[in-house]
């Protein structure tokens, strides 16, 4: 059995991209350990978000160049991102935060490239999860 004690217990409803609403429960002392969004989707042809939660939106600017939104920001600029992204017909594809383009609280910029050439690449499968306050 597991015993919660809360203080305060606050709650956020969010819109998923999807449509479906969710609530997000705030417990301080745990909040820098969860993820305050994160989504999947498809950055190849007509860019679509298979799953998410906290983004409202993805930009395609160009080949393997996107923008992530956030429905709710951050509460600064300084939050931790990590994913992981594939293509179907390459050996291996990188994922990276834009060099030129810094991080807002209310959205993220990435490249996909091919680790052969360093080529940008639209990228099937691309993933993408931010943690922070």
């Amino acid at each position: 059995m597991s015993t919660l004690k809360a203080t305060t217990l606050e709650a956020n409803t969010l819109l998923a991209a999807d449509g479906t609403s969710t609530t997000a429960p705030s417990i301080p002392a745990l909040d820098k350990r969860f993820a305050k969004a994160w989504v999947n989707f498809d950055g190849s042809g007509t860019v679509a978000i298979k799953a998410s939660y906290n983004v409202s939106s993805i930009t395609d600017h160009t080949t393997g160049d996107y923008t992530v939104l956030f429905i709710v920001p951050m509460a600064s600029a300084y939050y931790s991102a990590t994913g992981m992204a594939r293509t179907n017909s390459l050996a291996g594809t990188i994922l990276e935060q834009r060099t030129n383009v810094a991080p807002t609280s209310s959205s993220l910029r990435v490249s996909t490239r091919s680790v052969t050439d360093l080529s940008s690449v639209d990228a099937q499968w691309i993933s993408v999860t931010v943690f922070g306050s």
